[in-house]
């Protein structure tokens, strides 16, 4: 994680996402912008939970573990969104990790100036509610979607998801076969039926699988086999 000292910048991605209404004057200097890399962890699961943070570029990925160590996607995240208001809200640790996918901006903003400038704020307020209720409806569908969609189903949604984002070219389109556990751990299926889904996709031409990676071949087919890919 790196900190952006840059506080027009700040200001310029509020204006762009039409957000800056949602914060007073009075915690503005409070603000601060966040670049997260690929790969970098920005939440863990049962840690301190600190800061609120809105998505402002990039994409994220959200995961929950289990007491027995098994990893379950929730989702996939792009701009506009916010992470850590369940935890601002209930004053708890954090519930769920959140993985940068792509390189990652976030504005960031202590629990404790939040607290001090903004609880009698109504259109932060607002805000917030309105971005926690949206969640608890999506995360009702994407358990559905975990129990109830076939593996060939969830694995072309998982790929759509990790080799895009809303600027499509800053993705190679593969995925390395190093994370291959993790992909099917995260999935919700084992590691070998995960493989056998990944020939047949490599059989109908959708990805090919080589020299330590998977790439996309057909991106359109992997798109109606997701169903509207169904992660994000």
């Amino acid at each position: 994680m790196k900190e952006i000292k840059d506080p027009k910048l700040v200001q310029s991605y509020l204006q762009v996402h039409k957000i800056e209404s949602i914060f007073n004057e009075a915690i503005i200097p409070y603000l601060s912008l966040y670049h997260f890399e690929r790969g970098e962890l920005i939440l863990s699961q049962g840690e301190t939970s600190k800061y609120l943070y809105v998505l402002v570029r990039g994409k994220i990925k959200i995961y929950t573990t289990s007491a027995e160590g098994k990893t379950l996607i929730l989702s996939f995240k792009s701009p506009i969104e916010v992470i850590g208001d369940i935890e601002y809200v209930q004053k708890i640790d954090t519930i769920n990790t959140v993985e940068a996918v792509s390189s990652v901006y976030m504005i960031g903003v202590q629990h404790t100036m939040l607290r001090k400038f903004t609880n009698d704020y109504s259109p932060f307020l607002q805000f917030i509610l309105n971005i926690i209720t949206e969640k608890f409806y999506l995360k009702t569908n994407s358990m559905s979607f975990n129990l109830m969609y076939p593996v060939e189903v969830r694995l072309a949604s998982y790929l759509l998801s990790v080799t895009q984002d809303e600027n499509e070219s800053l993705f190679t389109g593969q995925l390395s076969t190093t994370s291959l556990t993790d992909t099917a751990n995260l999935i919700g299926t084992s590691y070998r039926h995960l493989n056998r889904v990944i020939k047949q996709f490599c059989s109908d031409g959708l990805v090919e699988r080589s020299k330590g990676f998977i790439l996309i071949k057909d991106r359109e087919a992997l798109k109606t086999i997701a169903g509207g890919n169904i992660y994000e």
